[in-house]
């Protein structure tokens, strides 16, 4: 078995999948198959009856499929397709529709049916707000958007939906993410009247709340939103399930040679895809420039490159594109801190000559086009401030920093209590909410996840545990508290060590809410 992406992490120890890691950028993933040699592809697909006769849609995966069955047609490979139907796939128009003459065979049966994988939303960070808040300031009314997965692109589409929705309080949470400095010219605030389009390798549950906004809505060839492959919560497959034939017609399923490269057709793709943000994520950057978004510099994969070359690549071919790779500044590891940005690192995802935008819960660095010196300064001013001075060192005996350079002072406070009491009113007031799209965890469930967090948190210090764990023992617990803890079957410890755990949850239950 080989692959060319990983669920991030989870293979970092297993040597029989870092050695059979293939490094692929996703539109180079099909023709490393075909070359391989295919005889069977097997697919999920959904089902739909068209005056009697089956139609079989590839749903959420026409990334690879699609194009392994162009060359198929064009007699550059033999293979047999086989679709499995899935009762909870939406069936999506466009060319992933396919008659069921194209299969080898389908297995439609209720003992091959099953629910599909659904991870959950996470609750969405102080410090991944602060940076989807700043990316928001990034689009261009009347653009185009590519958003990655996680909690930094909930986080942009609700920047971008208190931004259009409630404009003063978008600029005023701005001001204070950003106190002491005024807000880049370049910052984009307004609402959106034009609209975006959407093109994005992997289509979320973000999307669906941009186009219930009124912001997805730029039409190109009646579309609003081409994606690739989709994955969410159940709540999100639902949605897609129940749309009218004319809203999922506005939702195109495509393969990755078509989002997320800019050949083939290429002048109707320059047409659509103006002023386009392409947003995605990373683990680490360097003060020159570079990211590290897939693996360490000892050869661990983490993930995979996926499709973040190929659109930080469209942002520097079309006019008026970016690419923004975010990350947080820093990380814990133990009980120590670590800062996220560096001043080299053994491995790179991006090189630094395709600099363009990094974003931190600190701020936008706009690297593009500047000199070593000034990109430095600009990744200082984003970086966490207990390590600022460290870099700066690093920086100036390199001679890439003149010896007299200082960082201005209003970006010397770039630590998470700035970030946290700058969001506090806006989570307050319901902008910011934890699951902006809502969430399969039950209300219990989401009061559990800041408390285990919590919990998470002090494991890595153990000489809190034991305040934490006199806290617990010393303050009941109130009837929600009592429903967490039943929700975990810590209703009724009957050890020692069921009790002790009962106490540090309740403990951390408490101090969750006076976050």
């Amino acid at each position: 078995m080989i692959e060319f992406f990983f669920l991030a992490g989870r293979w970092l120890r297993s040597p029989y999948a870092q050695q059979r890691y293939i490094s692929a950028n996703y539109t180079h993933a099909a023709s490393y198959l075909l070359s391989r040699g295919l005889n069977v592809v097997t697919q999920l697909v959904a089902k739909r009856v068209v005056d009697g006769v089956a139609r079989y849609s590839l749903s959420c995966n026409t990334d690879t499929t699609f194009d392994v069955l162009r060359a198929r047609a064009e007699g550059k490979a033999s293979f047999r397709l086989i679709g499995q139907v899935n009762s909870e796939l939406p069936f999506m128009p466009g060319p992933g529709d396919l008659a069921g003459d194209e299969f080898s065979a389908v297995l439609d049966s209720a003992d091959t049916d099953f629910p599909l994988f659904a991870p959950p939303s996470e609750p969405i960070s102080d410090a991944k707000y602060a940076i989807g808040l700043h990316a928001a300031g990034l689009v261009r009314d009347g653009g185009t958007l590519q958003i990655g997965i996680g909690q930094v692109g909930d986080a942009l589409a609700q920047g971008l939906i208190v931004r259009h929705r409630d404009n003063a309080q978008f600029q005023g949470i701005m001001k204070r993410l950003a106190p002491g400095t005024a807000l880049r010219s370049s910052v984009e605030t307004g609402p959106f009247e034009k609209g975006l389009y959407g093109v994005s390798e992997m289509v979320f549950e973000a999307f669906l709340g941009l186009i219930d906004a009124g912001i997805l809505r730029r039409e190109v060839d009646g579309v609003i939103l081409h994606g690739a492959f989709f994955l969410g919560p159940k709540a999100f497959y639902r949605a897609l399930r129940e749309m009218t034939a004319e809203q999922i017609a506005r939702i195109q399923m495509m393969p990755v040679s078509f989002t997320n490269e800019i050949f083939g057709d290429e002048a109707a793709k320059r047409r659509a895809r103006v002023d386009a943000r392409f947003v995605n994520n990373a683990m680490m950057a360097t003060l020159l420039g570079a990211a590290i978004s897939d693996g360490l510099e000892g050869g661990q994969v983490v993930s995979g490159v996926g499709g973040q070359y190929n659109f930080v690549a469209q942002a520097f071919a079309l006019e008026g594109a970016r690419s923004v790779l975010a990350l947080e500044a820093a990380h814990q590891s133990g009980a120590k801190a670590q800062s996220n940005i560096r001043w080299s690192y053994g491995h790179q995802t991006i090189p630094r000559h395709l600099r363009d935008i990094f974003v931190t819960e600190y701020g936008v660095a706009d690297l593009r086009g500047k000199s070593d010196a000034d990109v430095i300064a600009a990744m200082l001013q984003v970086a966490d401030s207990r390590f600022q001075s460290e870099l700066t060192r690093q920086a100036k005996e390199a001679g890439k920093l003149p010896r007299n350079y200082e960082i201005p002072a209003a970006h010397r406070e770039n630590v998470p209590e700035r970030i946290r009491n700058a969001l506090k009113p806006a989570r307050e007031a319901g902008l910011l909410p934890s699951f902006p799209f809502g969430s399969d965890f039950t209300d219990v469930e989401q009061r559990l996840i800041p408390a285990l967090q919590i919990l998470q948190q002090v494991q890595r210090t153990p000489l809190k545990l034991p305040g934490l764990l006199w806290q617990g023992m010393t303050q009941p617990p109130d009837a929600a508290d009592r429903e967490c803890l039943a929700r975990l079957g810590l209703d009724k410890p009957a050890q020692f060590s069921e009790r002790a755990y009962r106490a540090l949850v309740n403990a951390a239950l408490q101090r969750s809410r006076m976050r």
